[in-house]
């Protein structure tokens, strides 16, 4: 008897639709997996044996083979566990095929029966969702963040064993719900605020600045100036995730495996602050199962590197594409996968080896050549997709020393929003665009238009520092978002010369 069990795959950040079929015939006992299965699939066979057999459940020792359908797609994870050993119990007659095909079935099964979690839960009930499937039987582990698609029933099981008992009748499942509108309406918390930080006014502008048009932002100074500090609170100025923003990181962090069995929805934007050891491929993504990388992560948040020139050539480079375009692309022979990557680059580094060069208390004792060769291991393309360098000074002790009545996050926010819905305004017949950071040159021609006297400071600043077409463009997204915040419909020349003084590095040193 053949059997048809639905369940479901990942593709990239996506989840697409698996037909479990399983055919048990005479002949010599044997079980094949086909359709393009990797390792983990194939070893369901024992896995799915074992579970059967220590839930008391009969294993048939026949010849059994299971088509994972479409064949042209590779299948890879355990979580074909738990439809496979479905369709082994319908094609055996132990259970009955009407009603458990309304259902889709995902889950590891471990040698006892029990249903363990998987990766990438939430895009896969999506999945089902657009396929008109509204029930969906998966681990109590995966339950929070499947419970999040509005339409969809979850029933959560521990073993196999439930499963056989809610289809025959003797013990329904329960369904799990969450209230998704509390959950997301619940203000979420930092641990940080800007008010902690002492003095570095300028800084703290220009992260304003910054997270009012989701513009990439270096930060240079000596060490214990408060780049790591103030790094560390740019989120807590950003405007607050949407929905559908928050989906998007809770589906990342789902394939990746990195959200919390108590977690529904990831309600705050990311931070991810990966060491300078990082490869290439863990920074970009990819690997042999391909998996999102420190960039995607950071998705809709922060991605920041603290000591920037110490991070690999390799690694600094293939970030270069993924900045312009907003998501990464992974082409590998079975498939081409695509993470997004619409994320904020925050980086930090010294002005020169030793730290210290511009230092008014301490002496720099590196030479010029040194102190060129430390800066030239950042190359100029990637420095032109950064569009603010902010210099942070040292904190003198009077600072330091008194107390401290700084504006705190929630103040900036509220300016940082009043821009972006400035923004959201501006851009509403653009599709994909919600920020100046993405705008377009067509854009940037029609939004950023300068008078005589703007146009004359941007050709002498264009003249004297060098800069490149890219550069100039983002002087110009840079002045558009500071007269946002400014409320200002036309940029000045106060807003031009502001901009133009966080290009540090091409003002100084290139």
């Amino acid at each position: 008897m053949i059997s048809r069990i639905k369940s479901c795959g990942l593709l990239g950040i996506d989840g697409f639709m698996v037909d479990v079929e399983t055919d048990i015939s005479n002949g010599m006992p044997a079980f094949d997996v086909v359709g393009l299965p990797d390792a983990a699939v194939r070893e369901s066979r024992e896995r799915v044996r074992s579970a059967m057999k220590n839930c008391g459940l009969n294993y048939p020792q026949k010849r059994i083979t299971v088509n994972l359908a479409p064949a042209n797609i590779k299948k890879a994870g355990p979580f074909y566990d738990l439809p496979i050993s479905i369709g082994l119990l319908v094609s055996s007659g132990q259970l009955a095929l009407a009603g458990i095909d309304e259902y889709l079935f995902l889950g590891e099964l471990s040698l006892t029966g029990e249903l363990r979690p998987v990766t990438g839960a939430l895009p896969m009930v999506m999945c089902a969702k657009e396929h008109g499937i509204n029930k969906v039987i998966l681990p109590p582990a995966n339950a929070s963040e499947a419970a999040v698609v509005d339409g969809v029933q979850i029933y959560p099981a521990r073993s196999l064993g439930e499963i056989v008992a809610h289809f025959m009748g003797n013990q329904l499942l329960e369904q799990f719900t969450v209230d998704i509108d509390n959950l997301f309406n619940l203000n979420e918390e930092y641990f940080v605020d800007f008010s902690e930080v002492k003095g570095q006014e300028s800084a703290k502008r220009a992260l304003e600045v910054a997270a009012a048009g989701g513009h990439n932002c270096l930060l240079i100074g000596s060490p214990g100036s408060g780049k790591t500090m103030l790094a560390q609170r740019l989120p807590s100025i950003l405007p607050r995730l949407t929905f559908s923003e928050a989906l998007e990181v809770t589906k990342l962090y789902s394939i990746a495996g990195l959200l919390d069995e108590d977690t529904s929805l990831l309600s705050t934007r990311p931070f991810r602050s990966p060491h300078h050891t990082i490869s290439a491929v863990g920074l970009s993504g990819g690997g042999s199962t391909p998996r999102p990388g420190e960039i995607s992560l950071a998705h809709n948040g922060v991605l920041f590197l603290d000591e920037l020139p110490e991070f690999s050539k390799d690694a600094l480079e293939v970030m270069r594409q993924p900045l312009e375009d907003g998501k990464v692309t992974i082409a590998r022979v079975n498939a081409t996968l695509t993470y997004p990557c619409n994320t904020m680059l925050v980086a930090a580094m010294n002005p020169c080896k030793c730290g210290f060069h511009g230092d008014s208390t301490r002496e720099c004792t590196c030479s010029e050549s040194q102190i060129r060769q430390y800066l030239g291991k950042i190359s100029g393309p990637l420095l032109d997709r950064i569009d603010l360098h902010v210099e942070v000074p040292a904190v003198k002790y009077n600072e330091l020393s008194k107390k401290s009545n700084a504006e705190g996050s929630k103040e900036i926010r509220s300016r940082v929003e009043a821009a972006r819905k400035i923004q959201q305004e501006r851009f509403s017949d653009y599709s994909g665009i919600y920020s100046n950071s993405q705008m377009t040159p067509a854009m940037v021609e029609r939004f950023c238009s300068l008078g005589e006297q703007e146009t004359a400071i941007l050709k002498s600043a264009f003249d004297n520092l060098g800069l490149s077409a890219r550069a100039h463009n983002r002087i110009l997204k840079v002045s558009r978002t500071i007269a946002d915040l400014s409320g200002e419909e036309n940029i000045t020349v106060a807003h031009l010369a502001e901009a133009i003084q966080y290009r540090s590095l091409d003002r100084k040193y290139w």
